[in-house]
């Protein structure tokens, strides 16, 4: 497997401020840097992540201050529409995007949209990389549920989200390739990751 996809773990959440800012909260931060040390992620891998905090301190910190390549594409899906949902809102409107992924929950961006975009910038990323290199995903459970979807040729579904096969917290991963597609496994919590994983 080339590429590893990893999600953001837990985050200080804080409905005065916009959900695309929220950073990571210690818990989370301790995860990412247990994971870091394990030396999971190869020193010559290339490390891209979306724009938002979340997703770049996790880059930040798995990439060994190597250079971080900032890609908006890689975004979460966009719910700006709804901004901040509690929990049990949020849950129930996270069910909705997945069960319909060709309408828009409330003005939230559409999943076939969403994974259109997300397979797009991956496969742009991973072809600007010299193809002996392995390449870093730090994003998003929502859309990396999407990218999972396509490259298993899955139907989009929430039974297929991070929420229902690794932590509960965020902070889980795959591996992959794209030529061919192929998953290299289903989530798993990033504890779960070793060293040679992918490469």
């Amino acid at each position: 497997m080339r590429a590893l996809y990893l999600t953001h773990p837990q985050v200080t959440i804080d409905p005065d401020i916009a959900v695309p800012h929220w950073g990571l909260s210690p818990e989370g931060r301790a995860r990412a840097e247990a994971f870091a040390a394990r030396g999971v992620v190869p020193a010559h891998a290339v490390v891209f992540a979306s724009e938002e905090r979340k997703a770049l301190e996790l880059a930040t910190i798995v990439s060994s201050d190597r250079d971080v390549r900032i890609d908006p594409a890689l975004g979460e899906n966009d719910r700006s529409a709804t901004g901040y949902l509690p929990g049990d809102r949020f849950e129930a409107m996270a069910d909705r995007f997945f069960a319909a992924p060709e309408l828009s929950a409330e003005g939230w961006e559409r999943a076939l949209d969403a994974q259109a975009r997300i397979v797009a910038a991956v496969t742009r990323a991973l072809a600007s990389v010299a193809s002996e290199r392995p390449v870093v995903f730090c994003g998003h459970g929502a859309v990396g549920t999407l990218l999972k979807c396509h490259i298993g040729g899955r139907a989009i579904a929430r039974s297929e989200d991070q929420s229902r096969h690794g932590h509960p917290g965020g902070g889980n991963c795959f591996a992959f390739t794209l030529e061919p597609p192929q998953l290299g496994s289903d989530w798993r919590a990033m504890e779960d990751a070793a060293p040679g994983w992918f490469s």
